[in-house]
């Protein structure tokens, strides 16, 4: 049995908000290890966020050379070289990785890489990748254990070897004909992306709209996009069985009865997360899972054993790397003497389809489901000067208005360039302007963030809700 190692910070995964508080502490001279089995610095810079929008935004420049005339370019080849597009990706990649590891020797923080398993409280023994075994103990332990794509449990599907974002994101070829079972997020920008450099692309989603926590509206106006840009997809279909093999033939079942067949040549199954919280003692240190799997924490993000916190997807927060740094935010401001909680934290959206999708605060749909009333200020993208220049007018904006004040309680834009206005509006917010005040702001021109002036000229419609 290996000796105990004593350390002040244990931090387990080296995701957004573990490595910030691991340079953190560790810059504050208090001895800080961290554990990390694979990804260093978490799945965003290597196999998530960044690398989704490097390959998307690939998938975007040969969609503009596809519409070179219209711009008065003339373009002799737009095909798609896969291999060129995971090289740019994998260079951002490698130079991401060495700023972590840059950053880990500046702040001092020990990076292991390994397997953490506890044995008891605070306490971890680490399989190395290089071989052996270390016994940590951490005064303070923090867990920011992440999440993994789920697998729904269909019959033949885990047989079919399909892609999860992970294996798409690291293709060095084009798809023949993907099939994307799940109308979410992640299988909205990737079914976009492979359908732009031209592969034939099919989307099954079981639900009755392609973004299902969206409003009605904008779960249309997605489908009227990816059916203008040859997208095919099937709504209200529940996939019964999955034959084949992906990266060959693969024959997708689908309806009540199963007499809908989709035949692909790819797979790729995105229909959810699950926490990485399974098969590594939590239970011999005292920390508590909720029903689905998450670990249970309290408004502080504090744990049910003294002294751990946990942080980002595994603690049921946003699946969202900026929820991640606030996570770190507000722990390290509750172990350094502050109380921040999670109550009341205005998080903001983005789904990176081209058009852009970006929101904060209530939905409509949100609005209606509290019984909140609400008046209603809308407008079409076209009417934003800005998407004139680009030729890019699809889309629209609209807030949401309390009933009986001026303060703001939601916007949504589907749009170019939608995170732009989306953020004025999200800092109004937090300082709690009421919008007539936001209406006095004088933007830039031609900005999208100058369609607000526009916006906010309007009337707001009767109340609803």
């Amino acid at each position: 049995m290996p000796s105990t190692e004593n350390v002040d910070i244990l931090v387990i995964g080296s995701g957004e908000a573990g490595k910030y508080l691991a340079w953190t502490m560790a810059g504050e001279g208090r001895r800080t290890a961290v554990v990390e089995r694979s990804l260093i610095g978490g799945s965003c810079p290597n196999i998530a966020c960044l690398p989704s929008k490097n390959i998307i935004h690939s998938a975007k420049v040969r969609w503009f050379a596809t519409r070179a005339a219209e711009f008065g370019v003339e373009a002799e080849s737009v095909a798609t070289d896969m291999t060129g597009v995971q090289a740019r990706k994998r260079a951002m990649v490698d130079g991401l990785r060495q700023l972590h590891l840059d950053r880990y020797r500046a702040s001092g923080a020990e990076l292991i890489m390994g397997g953490a398993r506890f044995v008891g409280e605070r306490t971890v023994d680490v399989e190395l990748v290089d071989g052996g075994t270390r016994r940590i103990s951490g005064e303070r332990v923090f867990l920011n254990l992440g999440t993994h794509a789920s697998m729904p449990d269909v019959p033949g599907l885990a047989a079919a070897r399909p892609m999860t974002h992970i294996e798409l994101l690291d293709l060095d070829r084009l798809p023949e004909h993907l099939i994307v079972i799940g109308g979410g997020y992640i299988g909205l920008e990737l079914a976009q992306a492979m359908r732009r450099f031209g592969a034939k692309v099919t989307v099954v989603d079981h639900g009755p709209q392609l973004a299902r926590s969206e409003d009605a509206d904008v779960g249309a106006a997605i489908l009227e996009l990816f059916r203008d840009e040859g997208i095919t997809v099937q709504l209200g279909a529940e996939v019964r069985s999955v034959e084949g093999a992906s990266g060959d033939r693969v024959r997708v079942v689908t309806g009540s009865r199963g007499g809908d067949v989709v035949e692909g040549t790819d797979l790729l199954v995105a229909t959810g997360r699950t926490p990485n919280t399974s098969g590594i003692g939590l239970e011999l240190a005292g920390v508590t899972l909720t029903e689905s799997g998450y670990i249970a924490v309290d408004e502080h993000l504090a744990t049910t054993a003294a002294n751990v916190w946990a942080m980002g997807e595994c603690a049921g927060s946003p699946q969202f790397t900026h929820a991640s740094f606030d996570d770190f935010r507000i722990v390290y401001d509750n172990v350094s003497g502050g109380s921040s909680t999670t109550r009341d934290r205005l998080l903001a959206y983005c789904m990176y389809t081209d058009p852009e999708l970006a929101r904060v605060g209530l939905t409509e749909s949100e609005a209606r489901r509290r019984g909140v009333r609400y008046r209603l200020l809308s407008m079409p993208m076209a009417a934003v000067l800005r998407t004139r220049t680009l030729s890019e007018p699809r889309g629209f904006m609209k807030m949401l208005i309390a009933a009986d004040s001026d303060d703001i309680l939601g916007f949504t834009v589907f749009g170019a360039e939608a995170s732009e206005p989306m953020a004025v509006v999200q800092t109004a917010m937090v300082g709690r302007l009421p919008y007539p005040e936001l209406r006095r702001t004088v933007f830039v021109h031609p900005t999208m963030s100058e369609g607000l002036t526009f916006l906010l000229r309007n009337t707001p419609t009767a109340p609803t809700g």
